[in-house]
């Protein structure tokens, strides 16, 4: 009798220990559940609240530009409103001069700068970048009919326009026998003398001189200058929690399409 006495007591310690730990493990799973979700609900801090504001030079078709309404659009925009919307967040174009758009991000005038810009070293050294978003080249365009220049060779001794400050300057400053280098604020300033043949050609990225020579007729891309580009998103230095948000949004962007349809929208299926 004293031994089965014996034996239920021990059972119902066990038992009771046994509740205690299993008490504890759901504690400790909840707390961590509890831990993820605050986590997953920590807004992300942007210059507006409930806004990611975006500084480009929307003077560059078809990434960025104003359309007859006055609103930006463009490859880039679309990219960036996609982005915005995986955030949580509702996408202000803050249309900024090129050589202003680094300063810009850097003083807080904006939370990204999206505008076709080149991951470069130097760049790096001021700003962050998410991962690349699109490749790219340099090209030159010229009048159509004008069949003197066909190569980088033929631009010796020519005029040729650029966009003050970007590859497709440093491109043509390392092209030898250049007669001058005219350099833009925008890149449409450069076509309109080009097509009043103030200038010989231009030196600029590949899918913006093709999109620009198609869209207005007057002139042509004839050469390809391969550079290997990697157009990136630009974000302020040590803001690394907006960075890993915006390469997270990006990746599931390209996983499950939106990518796609987005870039046959402005560049076609070619």
């Amino acid at each position: 009798m004293m031994r089965g006495r014996k034996a239920c007591l021990i059972m119902v310690m066990l038992l009771a220990v046994l509740l205690a730990l299993a008490a504890l493990l759901a504690g400790c799973g909840e707390e961590e559940a509890a831990e993820e979700v605050e986590q997953e609900e920590v807004a992300l801090e942007t210059v507006k609240p409930g806004k990611l504001l975006m500084g480009s030079d929307t003077t560059y078709p078809p990434f960025e530009s104003i359309d007859d309404k006055g609103e930006a659009v463009g490859f880039d925009v679309d990219i960036a409103r996609e982005i915005a919307e995986r955030l949580g967040l509702e996408l202000e174009v803050v249309s900024v001069k090129w050589e202003g758009i680094i300063p810009g991000l850097k003083t807080g005038d904006y939370d990204i700068v999206m505008s076709a810009m080149t991951i470069t070293e130097e760049r790096l050294m001021e700003i962050d970048f998410s991962d690349p978003y699109i490749d790219s080249d340099q090209s030159i365009a010229v009048r159509k009919g004008d069949t003197s220049i066909k190569n980088e060779a033929d631009l010796a001794g020519k005029v040729v326009g650029v966009q003050v400050d970007t590859t497709g300057q440093f491109t043509a400053e390392k092209i030898p026998g250049i007669k001058e280098i005219k350099k833009y604020d925008t890149i449409l300033m450069a076509f309109e003398d080009l097509e009043l043949g103030r200038i010989d050609a231009i030196v600029n990225d590949y899918p913006v001189n093709a999109y620009i020579s198609k869209d207005r007729g007057k002139t042509e891309v004839v050469a390809t200058i391969k550079t290997d580009e990697k157009y990136g998103i630009g974000v302020k230095k040590g803001n690394s929690q907006l960075l890993k948000a915006i390469n997270k949004a990006l990746a599931e962007i390209k996983k499950d399409g939106t990518y796609d349809r987005i870039y046959e929208k402005w560049f076609g299926t070619g």
